[in-house]
């Protein structure tokens, strides 16, 4: 049973191996990121705090961190000045910060959903007031960072103005989509682990696509095809096709209480989520809250995201249906890089955070 494990886990590291190649192979025909300029203020196990350039004073009272997801790099915020989340925050007088999650090792093997969630999101927080910045701030969040997200704020209610979730599945029970049979019949989660440790970015990658054929397979060959009549088009479905090669790595402790506490047992949504002690659902939500969905999408159906949204406790909450793009590769980044995302989508989530920064600083 051991040379078995051992070789499944050597087969799936060597898939990494070969991505992070087609990756580098990609970087060097000009499709890497072109990043903001930043600088690191914060280093610990598991993640790194990003601050993007900024005057001194620049945006007081207008902060934002993201919070990417942790299985995606986090460059799908800033992928380039074409289609860059960050570039239009700073654009519009916003302090920005973001925690980019780091590959988990031996030592963060045990980080699970109050590490992610809670722990690193409190010292991001103590080191953004430790510079000055504001009390309060706007959590973007993207997929399983939403849920990170999400989380604090039920937590941490003081500390968020507002939270903007993009595409971030937190209903799973009903609302699971295409992953939803992969995680009722796959095997126990343990049973990964066990095999595993840290689960390879390509077994995320593989069940991706086990999972929705579509949405990971021909989905973004039907983009690449409707994209040749546009270079501003097939730049960005490229861009993101660098992007997909990044898959990092998930904590062990972190997969297996993603599958079973949320997915398995729909506890966030169902309320009896226990985070240090704290039992947490969607009537612990009382910050401004606005969600982004596709209501074409098989793996963040509608449903996951509306039902919690619905839910919440919140005074103010808004919802906003993203229809599509081409040239984004796949559709699930699609309201982060889109052209017509950041042409429709954006100015409007951009002037609701100002809105409740200011209302609730």
């Amino acid at each position: 049973m051991q040379p078995m494990s051992s070789g499944i886990r050597w087969w799936f590291e060597s898939m990494d191996r070969a991505r992070r190649n087609r990756g580098a192979a990609m970087d060097r025909m000009g499709y890497g990121p072109v990043e903001t300029p930043h600088e690191t203020i914060l280093s610990v196990p598991g993640m790194r705090l990003r601050r993007y350039s900024g005057t001194p004073g620049y945006g007081k009272g207008k902060g934002v961190l993201i919070v990417p997801a942790p299985i995606k790099r986090h460059y799908i915020w800033d992928l380039d000045p074409e289609c860059s989340v960050v570039q239009r925050l700073l654009s519009e007088g916003f302090q920005v910060w973001l925690a980019e999650w780091t590959e988990p090792g031996e030592a963060e093997r045990h980080f699970g959903l109050e590490h992610y969630a809670l722990n690193m999101l409190d010292l991001c927080l103590d080191a953004i007031r430790k510079e000055g910045g504001p009390t309060r701030l706007g959590l973007y969040s993207h997929s399983l960072g939403g849920v990170f997200a999400t989380v604090y704020a039920a937590l941490r209610p003081e500390n968020v103005s507002g939270l903007v979730q993009v595409e971030s599945p937190l209903h799973f029970a009903r609302g699971s989509g295409s992953f939803g049979p992969l995680v009722a019949f796959g095997p126990p989660t343990e049973n990964v682990t066990r095999v595993f440790g840290c689960i390879p970015g390509s077994v995320l990658n593989l069940a991706s696509m086990v999972a929705s054929p579509s949405t990971f397979g021909s989905e973004r060959m039907a983009d690449m095809f409707a994209s040749m009549g546009s270079n501003r088009h097939m730049r960005s479905h490229l861009l993101v096709e660098r992007w997909t090669l990044d898959e990092a790595p998930m904590a062990p402790a972190l997969f297996e209480e993603v599958l079973d506490r949320l997915y398995r047992e729909d506890a966030f949504m169902r309320g009896v989520l226990d985070i240090a002690g704290q039992r947490i659902g969607p009537q612990s939500i009382v910050s401004p809250i606005l969600a982004i969905y596709d209501p074409r999408s098989t793996i963040i159906p509608p449903e996951s995201v509306i039902a919690f949204h619905e839910a919440t406790a919140s005074p103010i909450k808004r919802l906003i249906a993203y229809r599509g793009d081409t040239g984004v590769a796949l559709a699930h980044v699609g309201a982060l890089v889109g052209h017509n995302a950041h042409a429709e989508i954006w100015p409007e989530v951009l002037a609701w955070t100002s809105d409740v920064a200011r209302e609730w600083h």
